[in-house]
């Protein structure tokens, strides 16, 4: 019987104890706390994703390396023509005009009629030429006669000399003639035909296109009388849109980034066009009005698209100041204020926050934060930082 009570009294006591420890774990452990799970990562910048997850959200990842960064900056500018494809047809005697060929818009081809003169002082150029031309050969017979006979002793040496002086001077003058028709806008071929042209001709010229183009201005009309002092002697302006050039205005801060050579970004607003430029030539003068230098831009114009007046921005690079550890701006997302970088760290994504340097469009200087080399996500980076505050905010 003794024993009996003694173990009656031993389970009495278990289940005492059980019952209290059952009590105990009640009031500390919480039924609604969820089982711990890889959400949980989220607390401290980690987000977990497998491979195929971020395939799912196209989140594509990359290293961290080193690139040239192309900064530039912005310039306003103006179309203009080529200084080196305007043409000017000028006249260089006193004349009347008799033939206006072209009109203003007209296209031109280079040594193409565009008008024709009459003038006194132009006929008696030529037919002061064409007598020089006669002396001349008259003088070079003579004097190669007198040299034979001289030669054969049948001649006095004196009378020879004189005869070869003669024909020396009438070569002068013939290439004096010569010379003249050239100042006044003849050409070779139209001097050697000179001979062989009715003589109610001798008046005419005709003036030629200096180069290829579209006439741009004509300053005079049919009729007028040209080449006197004080009245009008460029008949007409030719302009060749072929090659266009921009004239940009460079602060002088930004002077010292410019080298000729560099290509240049030129747009004309928003819904003009755009096209690459050269950079030909940088001032070294500052202007004492604008307080800006003045630097030049070549332009391909095949389709003339781009007309002199157009205002047009230009983005200038900047001279080169070596590779630097960079990332696409597509990495980057603020998370809590700060320029944030998600690194790939086995299965997990760690949201790191980094400093910035310089940048140009595409690419984002990292100065500090991560290391060449990592991986970090390069794009759709926003599902990562959706994820990291959904997840920071349930927590």
């Amino acid at each position: 019987m003794k024993r009996t009570y003694i173990w009656a009294a031993l389970a009495a006591l278990g289940l005492m104890t059980a019952i209290t420890a059952i009590n105990w774990r009640s009031k500390h452990v919480s039924p609604q706390d969820p089982p711990q799970t890889a959400a949980a990562g989220h607390a401290d910048g980690h987000i977990p994703l497998t491979d195929e997850q971020m395939a799912a959200a196209r989140i594509e990842v990359a290293p961290v390396a080193t690139f040239q960064l192309k900064e530039h900056f912005l310039a306003p500018g103006t179309i203009v023509p080529d200084a080196d494809r305007i043409g000017r047809v000028a006249v260089r005697v006193l004349a009347t005009v008799t033939e206006l060929r072209k009109r203003v818009g007209d296209q031109v081809e280079r040594d193409e009629v565009v008008a024709v003169l009459e003038s006194r002082e132009l006929s008696d150029a030529k037919s002061e030429y064409l007598a020089a031309r006669l002396t001349n050969e008259l003088q070079q017979t003579l004097s190669a006669r007198y040299k034979m006979l001289w030669e054969s002793r049948s001649y006095p040496e004196n009378e020879y000399l004189k005869s070869r002086l003669t024909a020396q001077d009438a070569r002068i003058r013939l290439d004096s003639a010569r010379q003249k028709l050239l100042a006044l806008g003849l050409n070779d071929a139209e001097i050697q035909q000179l001979p062989d042209l009715p003589i109610e001709e001798f008046r005419k010229q005709s003036l030629r296109a200096p180069i290829s183009g579209r006439i741009a201005e004509r300053r005079v009309d049919l009729g007028a009388l040209v080449g006197r002092e004080g009245q009008e002697s460029e008949l007409f302006v030719i302009v060749n849109l072929d090659k266009v050039w921009i004239d940009l205005a460079i602060s002088p801060n930004d002077l010292g980034k410019v080298v000729e050579g560099a290509e240049v970004n030129v747009t004309a607003g928003p819904d003009g066009p755009s096209d690459i430029a050269k950079i030909i030539f940088v001032s070294p003068l500052i202007d004492k009005d604008t307080r800006a230098a003045r630097v030049i831009a070549s332009l391909e114009n095949k389709k003339f698209g781009w007309r002199p007046g157009m205002f047009v921005t230009a983005e200038v690079p900047v001279a080169s100041r070596g590779a630097v550890l960079a990332v696409p701006k597509a990495a980057l997302q603020t998370v809590d204020g700060a320029p944030t970088l998600f690194v790939r760290q086995g299965h997990d994504f760690a949201a790191r926050k980094v400093q910035l340097g310089r940048e140009d469009d595409q690419l984002q200087e990292i100065v500090a934060g991560v290391s060449a080399g990592e991986i970090i996500a390069v794009s759709n980076t926003f599902t990562l930082k959706a994820e990291l505050g959904k997840s920071e905010a349930e927590h």
